[in-house]
């Protein structure tokens, strides 16, 4: 079994002044590809160490950065939930171009993979559309789901109306409440807000007393991610979609952002209706949110391990 080393570094994000947090797990001898990882909301990439170290340990090196106002991903303590007074939802994504071109020239002839969990979904469909001439073998997408236009319109007047009376950096209960609140509806009686994250209570702890996790974001990142939210479901956008790129959709059948498969099984179609060949979707069995992270986790990264471990070079 290869020896992992895990190292760190810092590059300055798209807007100009942030240094933006990388942590890689590099196996030695040879490496059959590269895995990139895009966290979700209100978390941070360590939190996908195991996964990172598993892959690792098979031959995959893996990178992955905190997002803008994530993780050790922010110029101040009051960024934390914060993209960018402007365009933030591009921002993260240039971002996770820039990790991609470091991450290439230092493997260079490397088979590369762009794995998306939950918002990291929304911002690796961002990705495919943006740079559909990316030199990537595949994508994974975790835990995502689809909004309807009128939910993203919305939710975005809701942002504008917080942001207008109190700011960008303003963290609304009522904007939150409207994104998460119905999360927890299916897991009645509930321990924790988070019982809809994993039916691990380990994992949901460890989650809830992070201090780097579960944090109440910024008005003017949910109006950035409704935004974003919008742009990968309109027709116009999937097209420009690399067609032949093999893509695995993984979820919960209990997880509520995927509205228990239904939200899944919609991007499946669309992303068919715009002329994806290469689509394959695995819900499993009473899964909730992360995957990566429920009591059968060995098996789901087991999975994932034969998806990639079967793409053609």
């Amino acid at each position: 079994m290869p020896v992992v080393t895990k190292s760190e570094y810092t590059f300055t994000s798209s807007d100009g002044v942030t240094p933006i947090h990388v942590a890689e797990w590099i196996p030695d001898g040879k490496i059959s590809g590269v895995v990139q990882l895009a966290h979700g909301i209100a978390e941070y990439i360590d939190r996908y160490e195991n996964f990172a170290e598993f892959l690792a340990s098979n031959g995959f090196a893996v990178v992955g950065n905190d997002h803008l106002g994530h993780g050790k991903s922010i110029a101040s303590d009051e960024n934390l939930g914060f993209f960018s007074r402007r365009d933030g939802w591009n921002k993260v994504v240039d971002d996770m171009e820039t990790l991609r071109r470091l991450t290439a020239e230092k493997l260079p002839d490397t088979p590369y993979f762009l794995f998306g969990h939950s918002m990291g979904s929304f911002l690796a469909r961002t990705y495919l559309i943006r740079f559909p001439d990316a030199p990537l073998k595949g994508v994974i997408l975790s835990g995502t789901g689809h909004t309807p236009a009128i939910m993203t319109a919305g939710g975005r007047l809701l942002c504008a109306v917080e942001a207008a009376r109190h700011g960008p950096l303003y963290r609304s209960r009522r904007v939150h409440d409207a994104a998460f609140g119905t999360y927890n509806k299916s897991f009645e009686p509930h321990r924790t807000d988070f019982d809809w994250l994993s039916g691990s209570t380990e994992v949901v702890d460890a989650y809830v007393a992070d201090p780097l996790c579960g944090f109440t974001p910024s008005v003017s990142l949910f109006r950035d991610m409704m935004g974003g939210l919008d742009f990968i479901s309109k027709k116009s956008n999937l097209k420009k979609m690399n067609p032949d790129l093999p893509v695995l959709l993984i979820s919960g059948r209990r997880d509520p952002v995927g509205k228990n498969g239904k939200g899944v099984m919609k991007v499946y179609t669309m992303f068919r209706s715009a002329g994806m060949r290469n689509i394959l979707c695995r819900l499993y069995q009473d899964g909730r949110h992360e995957m990566l992270n429920e009591p059968n986790r060995d098996a789901v990264h087991a999975d994932i391990l034969s998806w990639l471990s079967g793409i053609p070079n």
